[in-house]
């Protein structure tokens, strides 16, 4: 299993990182197996970043062996979906780009990649009008919708099976809206696609 993540998909996003580039193809990273965080386990905060991030994001699991995966058929290779975090370590992240280096260790480090229940899709609707949202302590901080992102989920399909084989149980991290921020000790994040509760869980 292996978990392919997507930057910069939403235009607002970009903004409040001060991102301006013109994206003409998706922007991808890696995170580790060890990476997911599952089952409600709560987070711990690693000894090695004081600024730890949300960023709030529909996942995708892949359901079928593919590879060259054609747009038009991309819809083929997924039934389910959920809601996931991609925890991001954002000091150690600015420290590493300012050096031109790769930032896998801001992004994959262990247990940054939260996933929620998975559902049925046919459940939820359209792939691209779902709406998603997270709250901290009982209080909505970021939400988004998948008709804002800049690359559709079967465009990303397409586009990531030329360059890597998908397999049965990898998941797609496919980009978080604008409203990224802090996690401290005892915060109780939920996450939610549409009105459902799919990701329950605490910051240790």
């Amino acid at each position: 299993m292996k978990i392919i993540a997507v930057g910069m998909n939403y235009a607002a996003h970009n903004k409040e990182m001060h991102h301006s580039l013109e994206l003409t193809e998706p922007t991808l990273f890696m995170k580790a197996d060890s990476s997911l965080l599952k089952d409600g386990k709560p987070f711990f905060i690693p000894d090695f970043s004081s600024e730890i991030e949300y960023e709030t994001e529909l996942v995708v699991k892949i359901s079928r062996l593919g590879k060259n995966i054609a747009e038009r058929f991309a819809h083929r290779y997924y039934e389910e979906v959920s809601v996931g975090i991609d925890f991001t370590a954002r000091d150690l992240q600015r420290h590493l780009r300012a050096q031109g280096l790769p930032w896998e260790r801001s992004k994959a480090f262990d247990h940054s990649a939260v996933v929620g229940t998975f559902v049925p899709l046919q459940e939820m609707g359209d792939i691209n009008a779902l709406a998603f949202h997270l709250d901290i302590n009982g209080e909505k901080v970021q939400e988004g919708n998948t008709k804002d992102m800049l690359f559709p989920v079967d465009s990303l399909i397409a586009y990531i099976s030329r360059f890597f084989t998908l397999k049965i149980g990898d998941l797609i991290y496919t980009g978080t809206p604008a409203g990224v921020g802090p996690v401290q000790i005892n915060d109780h994040l939920t996450g939610y696609l549409g009105e459902r509760k799919l990701l329950d869980f605490y910051v240790k």
